[in-house]
């Protein structure tokens, strides 16, 4: 089987990771600083929290930002669970923008006439989550602008994106958002086995995620409640998590973040050749938005039903099991039933949801050979053509 993402483990990979095996500390040591030099070197952000997950920063980023009961959280449909789930472990209610056809990430114009509708029933939302899906960038000046005018947040779901660039800068550099989150899964373009990061420009929200990752814990005195006991001393002074990256785990990040620029350049030079090789097929191919350069974490066509023969379902069944590890990136989160129990249904965000009966992502990864890649052209091919 052909699987649609891998990671790449090189031997330096595999030392780093021996060496803090071998060193004094497994967490809470140097590494995790390390790590986080590195993604504030790649961004230019000018802070970094490493965190167990992407789900975790997800979450602190909203707290943060004192999202809580009574307050809305809007993200797009087309998206991982987490990017909407963060808002409600924080007590809020959650609702969704629809996509652009092109970019398949949250419509501007979409979100524009739903905050003017929004305000109208006085129910605007604290934070906004646009999810830079693919790798592809959202239009962030676009909506940078709205949070201006209608005084909302935006966290960026950057999940796909680290290593693409926006307007020419690096994605997670925060300049129109108030934070920036990475994944590190191993599917994803750099990996720590699993964590993520939170990226910020702002002091103040830096200094609430640390203390929210690691229990609400301090030994900062002038954060506490009165005087010190002693060395020993802490307090906790908020209700924070256990949400902190492993020193094993920052190590590998470190090593990964070495080649993040071949890992993309690859994903490019793969891109460009399904892109060359698929153009025939009754297929859409991947958009890019002008003035930017996508991280690539996907490649996800679109079938064009209306000209094949077959069904969504049948295509991807049959390249299954002829050995390509497809998969779909991703069901609409408001047709979940967790949130139709909430009042969501069919039909409520129609660009997503036909997004969802044509999509399909094909393998696409760092290690993977221009031969992997001709079979799964040849064999979409083939099932398309009726071979």
């Amino acid at each position: 089987m052909i699987p649609y993402g891998k990671q790449d483990i090189s031997q330096q990979d595999i030392d780093t990771v021996v060496d803090v095996l071998n060193s004094d500390f497994l967490t809470q040591g140097p590494q995790v600083p390390a790590f986080e030099f590195a993604l504030k070197e790649h961004t230019g952000a000018q802070y970094a929290l490493a965190m167990n997950s992407a789900t975790s920063a997800l979450h602190v980023a909203c707290l943060a930002l004192d999202l809580g009961a009574d307050d809305w959280l809007w993200t797009s449909p087309i998206t991982f669970v987490a990017s909407a789930n963060c808002g409600l472990y924080c007590g809020a209610q959650v609702d969704f923008v629809d996509i652009d056809p092109e970019t398949y990430n949250m419509c501007p114009n979409r979100l524009e006439e739903k905050l003017i509708n929004a305000k109208a029933e006085g129910k605007l939302p604290k934070i906004v989550v646009p999810v830079h899906l693919c790798g592809q960038p959202c239009d962030m000046a676009a909506i940078g602008k709205l949070a201006q005018e209608y005084d909302f947040k935006v966290i960026e779901d950057a999940s796909h994106a680290i290593g693409g660039r926006y307007h020419d800068k690096p994605i997670g550099n925060c300049e129109y958002s108030d934070i920036t989150v990475f994944s590190f899964h191993p599917v994803k373009i750099v990996t720590t086995a699993e964590g993520g990061a939170a990226l910020t420009n702002q002091k103040e929200l830096s200094d609430k995620m640390a203390l929210l990752r690691s229990h609400g814990i301090t030994r900062d005195p002038e954060l506490m409640c009165g005087e010190s006991d002693g060395g020993w001393y802490y307090q906790q002074i908020a209700l924070g998590f256990n949400y902190r990256m492993t020193e094993l785990q920052a190590a590998l990040g470190v090593s990964q973040m070495k080649r993040l620029d071949e890992f993309v350049l690859a994903r490019h030079r793969l891109s460009k050749r399904y892109n060359d090789k698929l153009a025939h097929l009754p297929l859409v191919l991947p958009y890019q938005l002008p003035n930017t350069y996508s991280g690539l974490h996907l490649f996800v066509i679109r079938l064009r039903l209306d000209e094949i023969d077959l069904t969504h379902s049948q295509v991807f069944d049959a390249l299954r099991e002829r050995g390509i590890g497809v998969n779909l990136h991703y069901i609409p989160v408001h047709t979940q039933p967790y949130y139709q129990d909430k009042g969501f249904s069919d039909g409520d965000f129609p660009e997503s949801e036909r997004y969802y009966r044509e999509a399909i992502s094909l393998p696409m990864y760092h290690g993977m050979s221009e031969e992997q890649q001709d079979i799964v052209v040849q064999t979409l091919t083939d099932i398309l053509k009726g071979r």
